[in-house]
């Protein structure tokens, strides 16, 4: 069996100053948004966005993803810990950023950045839904490098079953790197690929929301459960709840009648 690395989360120290691999991986993503979204807004002219929208919408991308993604950690997942910590709802250096709540962050930033710009909320959705999963991807690796999210109890046969020894010595699953392939690698794939040409509005999000919810609700069988508001659930996870109503949203807009 492998055994997790048990990296150090600080990369590097520079005296009181230390910079941490989970904030790195935030940085990649961010990097990536902003190279590809030049390249697709470049390529692209039906979305009518420009380079200085593109930093425009990493911006306020960014504090979506941080606000959103802590309060939803909090409220979804640990609402009795940090009731009783309530300091470290402020300390995201330590981790603990969920997707979901991250994703409304996002879309309450992507609503006001839309109507300030003239804009509607599915153009502005549509162009940023395929620039999004690498910076997914960037997250899972950085789950990883902390050794947290770790995976349920797998068959020690299994030739990448790996012991995280902050845990226990049972084999695992390294759900971490499980969802850095699909909800990162594969969806961007995807979504670069349906994107290429002009679709009907909200078609590319919906894409995005089915795809992500559906392989979120099937890594979630391979990943140890949260604790979440519900309490932990084998059957059903805190995680496969809030993916549920991504996929039916995501099925509304694809099979919607377009707007004319």
């Amino acid at each position: 069996m492998l055994i997790h690395p048990q990296f150090n989360p600080i990369a590097i120290e520079l005296g009181p100053l230390a910079v941490r691999w989970y904030g790195l991986m935030y940085l990649a993503g961010f990097v990536a948004f902003l190279w590809l979204g030049k390249k697709r807004a470049a390529a692209q002219p039906w979305h009518a966005m420009n380079a200085q929208d593109v930093d425009d919408l990493l911006f306020c991308g960014v504090l979506g993803v941080v606000l959103g993604g802590r309060l939803g950690q909090v409220l979804f997942y640990e609402p009795g810990y940090y009731l009783a910590h309530p300091l470290e709802i402020f300390m995201i250096w330590k981790g603990g950023m969920a997707f979901h709540g991250g994703m409304l962050g996002v879309f309450v930033a992507m609503a006001l950045w839309a109507r300030k710009s003239g804009k509607t909320f599915f153009q502005v959705t549509d162009f940023i839904a395929p620039l999004v999963p690498l910076g997914l991807m960037a997250g899972r690796i950085g789950n990883f490098i902390n050794g947290e999210l770790w995976g349920r109890v797998a068959d020690a046969t299994l030739p990448w079953a790996m012991v995280f020894p902050q845990v226990d010595r049972l084999p695992r699953h390294p759900s971490p790197l499980y969802q850095a392939a699909g909800e990162g690698l594969l969806l961007f794939v995807a979504l670069w690929l349906f994107s290429a040409r002009q679709r009907a509005r909200a078609a590319v999000s919906g894409v995005f929301m089915i795809g992500y919810g559906t392989l979120r609700f099937v890594a979630e069988y391979f990943r140890e459960p949260d604790h979440g508001i519900f309490g932990v659930s084998y059957v059903v996870s805190m995680g496969q709840w809030l993916s549920l109503p991504m996929v039916l949203f995501g099925l509304w807009l694809l099979l919607r009648k377009p707007a004319t």
